[in-house]
């Protein structure tokens, strides 16, 4: 049976860890996000969705990954965006293509529970299994 795509986090000392579960590299990416707000708080979209398009060069799935939640750190806190829905043409060790629809925050909605301050390159990591891939990343709130 194929691994259901999904994230769980999990505490590690002075951060919050993140375990991503998908049968695909490509599946790994909605809930690596979703995963990622969760340790902000519970964040509320609003508004028309925008697309943007994500396009990332590399030599390792892992890194990519690292990048492109980077980058969604990056949207929130200078743009005050989520992204809310993703289509990943390709996910491979050299190239993340991900696009995304984006909406604005409703701030009066939102809880916003934690700071994050990044993505660490610390415990990074993407296993291949029987069920499908496992990807872990640390937040250093």
């Amino acid at each position: 049976m194929a691994a259901q795509a999904r994230y769980e986090l999990f505490d590690h000392t002075a951060d919050i860890g993140v375990r991503v579960f998908g049968t695909t590299l490509a599946d790994l990416v909605q809930p690596a996000g979703d995963g990622l707000y969760a340790v902000i708080g519970q964040l509320v979209p609003t508004g028309p969705a925008q697309p943007l398009e994500f396009d990332l060069r590399g030599e390792e799935a892992s890194l990519l990954l690292r990048d492109y939640l980077a980058e969604l750190l990056h949207l929130f806190e200078r743009g005050r965006r989520i992204v809310t829905a993703v289509d990943v043409p390709q996910f491979d060790q050299q190239r993340l293509a991900v696009i995304a629809q984006t909406h604005e925050l409703d701030a009066e909605r939102s809880d916003y529970q934690r700071e994050v301050k990044a993505i660490t390159y610390h415990g990074l990591d993407i296993r291949h299994g029987t069920d499908g891939v496992e990807a872990t990343y640390i937040v250093d709130i």
